[in-house]
């Protein structure tokens, strides 16, 4: 089911169970664990190389790959990863499959128990076909699901509001489109501003400068400003040998001039330490915390 209708995951392979329980995400690796019959590593307080050591697949973060991929060896063992929870480059998958490590991607959240669509990385932008037990619907750009396995609601205030209407949709607040039977996120509707009247979607500009190959993960967010309204701040986690003129001037060749970031900087490690998934919010927070 799931996931396991597209990755090879057998009684004879070892899934590291990577993330916390309290992630729908670790909860996953739970799921295709009995699923399947096979052996759930647990290596807590080990380095993730050294974690990874008698692993055939493994759940993790692009940042983490990236790090796995720098050391003078992959694991042997590692045939399969699982990547979410940031824009994953090109050049990543790319490296990881010349060294024998195949990985995949998907679209999911916690209200639908994780993946919803799921695909072979190949360097593509989409986050691939629909799961069996699953429906997705685009209105208005917005992305709709509809499954047996949504969740019941959120628990507010000592009761259960229902996460769907009458017609059992979800709505994500996610913007996407089609390209065939492929799911396309262009982003959050949540997060678009505009910046001179042109509507701005942060993700549109993440995903280049993630392509970078000094960089392996990156934020834009708005900050005001009196004359445009507000204009694009990039946050990088990146290599201290990238200059940022040099970065910003290799942008401008692939993104309309409105795009480019007013100013950069780095990401701070206790952020980027905070958790799998970094929020927006809290990069935002940190911000504006350097004007304040």
């Amino acid at each position: 089911a799931g996931v396991l209708s597209l990755i090879p995951f057998t009684r004879n392979d070892s899934w590291l169970l990577s993330l916390p329980l309290f992630h729908v995400s670790g909860q996953g690796i739970i799921w295709r664990w009995l699923t399947a019959g096979a052996t759930l590593v647990l290596a807590e307080g080990q380095p993730l190389e050294a974690a990874l050591a008698e692993c055939s697949h493994a759940s993790l973060v692009p940042t983490q790959l990236w790090r796995l991929l720098r050391q003078p060896s992959v694991p042997a063992k590692l045939q399969h990863v699982l990547l979410g929870g940031a824009q994953i480059p090109p050049e990543l998958t790319e490296q990881a499959e010349r060294l024998g490590i195949r990985c995949w991607c998907g679209y999911g959240m916690t209200e639908t128990a994780s993946t919803v669509t799921a695909k072979r990385a190949e360097g593509s932008a989409g986050v691939g076909q629909v799961l069996a037990g699953k429906e997705v619907s685009i209105a208005g750009e917005e992305v709709l699901i509809r499954a047996d396995s949504l969740a019941s609601g959120y628990w507010r205030n000592g009761q259960l509001t229902p996460l769907t209407g009458s017609d059992g949709w979800f709505h994500t607040r996610d913007r996407g489109m089609w390209n065939g039977d492929e799911l396309y996120i262009a982003g959050r509707l949540d997060n678009l501003f505009f910046s001179g009247g042109e509507g701005i979607q942060p993700e549109d500009i993440e995903k280049v400068l993630v392509s970078h190959p000094q960089v392996s993960q990156a934020f834009v967010v708005p900050v005001e400003d009196a004359q445009f309204g507000h204009r694009p701040v990039a946050i990088l986690d990146a290599q201290d040998s990238l200059p940022y003129d040099e970065l910003n001037l290799w942008l401008s060749r692939q993104v309309p001039r409105f795009q480019l970031p007013v100013a950069y900087h780095a990401l701070p490690a206790a952020l980027a330490q905070g958790g799998i998934k970094i929020s927006r919010a809290s990069v935002r927070q940190w911000l504006e915390t350097l004007s304040a």
